[in-house]
């Protein structure tokens, strides 16, 4: 006999809890992330997308890099179902997923998930990104179900 538990709707970490620091490798990101524009570093000799971003291509060693607009969709790749909240305890449901990013080669990347019950997210499940305010006037992409 299984046993399902029902976990009710996903929800996103407070943004308040959450704190960003950023690199010369990473600053892109974050300021259109601040934009709400998703965006992932990509080789501008070769076309090799990397994330994280890192100095060197590890296609083909270049250091120049450009950051294209992507369309903000992509597939659920992992995920888990967590039930409190890592700062305080407190109970709270949440879905870290790792999305697997559209027109992006194959590049992923983090977040939480929402616009559904965290019982129901599944490997392959479409998202959109979803653009949650954290602290310091950073922004920091989630994704919401499709």
């Amino acid at each position: 006999m299984s046993t399902s538990i029902a976990y009710g709707p996903a929800r996103v970490l407070p943004g308040a809890q959450i704190h960003i620091s950023t690199t010369p490798d990473t600053e892109p990101f974050w300021e259109a992330a601040k934009e709400r524009r998703l965006t992932a570093c990509q080789c501008a000799v070769c076309g090799q997308f990397r994330m994280p971003p890192t100095p060197y291509c590890p296609n083909c060693s270049s250091k120049e890099r450009k950051w294209p607009t992507l369309p903000g969709t992509g597939e659920v790749f992992s995920y888990a179902i967590c039930n409190k909240n890592p700062a305080t305890g407190e109970d709270y449901v949440y879905v870290p997923v790792v999305v697997q990013l559209d027109e992006a080669g194959g590049v992923r990347l983090v977040g939480n998930l929402t616009g559904c019950n965290a019982e129901d997210v599944k490997i392959g499940m479409k998202v959109t990104v979803e653009w949650t305010d954290i602290c310091d006037g950073w922004v920091l992409p989630n994704f919401r179900a499709v």
